[in-house]
C-alpha cells in the first residue's frame, strides 16, 4: 500500500492551520453563547455563577477526561484488531504513552462536521511510525459508530423515565439492533438501499451514484465492526458517554438545581445526538439549544441556571477535549519536532 493519505485527510497540517480553524469556531462560539446569554439575561446568569460550587466542574472536567482514556481503549482494541499493536505479546509496537497521546491529539479537531478531524491521529501515527492512513482511518469511523451506539442506548434508557417513554426505548433498542445489523450483516445492507435506485425521477438518480459508495464504505468498515468487535467498544461508549453525562448531572447540583441522574443523561445525550446529526462543527448551535432547552422544558430547571450549566458542560466536554489535544499535541512535538511539518525529499515518516 502506498503512504499517501487520503485527499480529505489534514496531511501533514501544520500547527498554525489548525490553531487558525479553532480559533475561528472558538470565536463563532463566543457569538453564540453570548446569544443565548443576552437572551437568558447576562444578570441573572451572573448570579447564579456567583453561588456556583466550581468545585463541581473540575470533577465535571475529571469525569470527561475518564471518557477519553475510556476511548482511548478503544483505539487501542481496533489497533489490535487490525494487526498494528500485538495483542498479547511484548514488545508493543506503539509505547502505550505515545499511543495515549498520539489518540488524545484527535481531539484537536473536534470542532469539524461529524469530528472527521479526528482522523488527524491517523496522520500523527503515520508520522510517528510509517503506518499507512488508509490503514488506521477506518477506526475512526468505526468510533463514531460505537460512539452512536452508545449514546442512542443512553437515549433509550433515559426515555423509560418519562410517560410512555418505554414505547420510545422500545424503539430505539429496535434502531440500535437495526443498526448493528445494517452494518455488520450485508444482506440486511443491501435490502436496506435496493429501493434507493428505484426511486423516481431525482431521488433515483441521486440513489444510483451513492448507494456504491455506502456498500464500499460499508464493506471496508465490517473489516474491523464484526458483531464480536463491536461489543466491547459498545460497552465502553455507553459508559463513557454516560460519565459526561453524569457531569452534566453534577454541574447542575453545583447550582443547586434538583435534578435525577437519568433525566440529565438523557438530557445530555439527545443533545449529543442532534449535535452529532449537523453538519455544524462541533455540533455548534444545535447541542447546546436542545440541550438548553430540554433542561428547562423537561427538567424544570430554571433558564439561567439552565444556561449557566449548558456553557458549563460544553466547557467541561467539547472545549476540554480540544485543550487536552493540543496538549497532547505539544507534547508530541516536544519529543519530535519535526512531526506536522513536510518531509524531506526520501523520508516518508518519523521513526523515533
Amino acid at each position: 500500500m502506498n503512504d499517501r493519505a487520503p485527499s480529505a485527510s489534514p496531511q501533514n497540517a501544520a500547527p498554525s492551520k489548525l490553531g487558525a480553524r479553532v480559533i475561528l469556531v472558538m470565536l463563532v462560539s463566543v457569538v453564540l453563547y453570548g446569544v443565548l446569554v443576552a437572551i437568558r439575561g447576562t444578570k441573572k446568569i451572573e448570579q447564579e455563577l456567583t453561588h456556583f460550587a466550581w468545585t463541581t466542574f473540575a470533577i465535571a472536567c475529571g469525569l470527561s477526561f475518564v471518557n477519553y482514556l475510556l476511548r482511548f481503549l478503544k483505539w487501542e482494541y481496533y489497533l489490535a484488531v487490525l494487526g498494528i499493536q500485538p495483542r498479547r505479546s511484548l514488545p508493543r509496537a506503539i509505547p502505550w504513552g505515545e499511543s495515549l497521546l498520539v489518540f488524545l491529539s484527535g481531539f484537536v479537531l473536534t470542532v469539524t462536521p461529524l469530528k472527521v478531524g479526528e482522523v488527524f491521529k491517523s496522520v500523527v501515527l503515520r508520522d510517528l511510525r510509517g503506518i499507512d492512513v488508509v490503514r488506521t482511518a477506518p477506526i475512526v469511523a468505526a468510533e463514531r459508530l460505537t460512539d452512536l451506539v452508545g449514546v442512542i442506548v443512553l437515549i433509550t434508557f433515559g426515555a423509560s423515565v418519562f410517560p410512555g417513554g418505554l414505547l420510545w426505548a422500545g424503539l430505539g433498542t429496535l434502531f440500535v439492533v437495526f443498526l448493528l445489523g445494517f452494518v455488520s450483516v450485508p444482506a440486511l445492507s443491501r435490502f436496506a438501499l435496493a429501493p434507493l435506485p428505484r426511486l423516481p425521477g431525482r431521488a433515483g438518480a441521486i440513489g444510483k451514484r451513492v448507494v456504491p459508495k455506502i456498500e464500499l464504505a460499508l464493506a471496508e468498515l465490517r473489516f474491523i465492526t464484526s458483531p464480536r468487535t463491536l461489543v466491547i467498544p459498545s460497552i465502553l461508549s455507553v459508559v463513557g458517554w454516560a460519565l459526561e453525562g453524569l457531569g452534566t448531572w453534577i454541574i447542575l447540583g453545583g447550582f443547586g438545581a434538583l435534578l435525577d441522574i437519568p433525566r440529565a443523561v438523557f438530557f445530555y445525550a439527545t443533545a449529543t445526538l442532534a449535535g452529532a446529526l449537523t453538519p455544524l462543527p462541533g455540533g455548534l448551535g444545535a447541542t447546546e439549544k436542545v440541550l438548553e432547552e430540554s433542561m428547562v422544558g423537561l427538567g424544570g430547571v430554571p433558564g439561567p441556571v439552565a444556561t449557566a450549566a449548558m456553557l458549563l458542560s460544553r466547557l467541561a466536554t467539547l472545549w476540554f477535549a480540544v485543550l487536552v489535544g493540543f496538549v497532547a499535541y505539544g507534547a508530541l512535538r516536544a519529543r519530535h519536532p519535526h512531526l506536522g511539518k513536510p518531509s524531506p525529499p526520501g523520508v516518508k515518516s518519523i521513526n523515533p
